[in-house]
């Protein structure tokens, strides 16, 4: 978990484009970040699993 002042930095907007980095917007986590959800892999992974995004199914093999 991300430290509280860590997500308000971020979220701040900044002078240059490349200072901006993605987060999570549940846990803060800044590493395996899926745009497309705006989600870390792991609150993704526990969101999937519970059925609370839709249109996304477990894989099996």
């Amino acid at each position: 978990m991300a430290k509280t002042s860590t997500i308000a930095r971020s979220v701040k907007k900044h002078k240059y484009a490349t200072m901006d980095t993605n987060r999570c917007f549940r846990c803060g986590r800044r590493h395996g970040y899926m745009r497309a959800f705006d989600l870390c892999r792991i609150c993704f992974r526990e969101l999937a699993n519970e059925g609370k995004l839709p249109g996304i199914k477990k894989s099996s093999w």
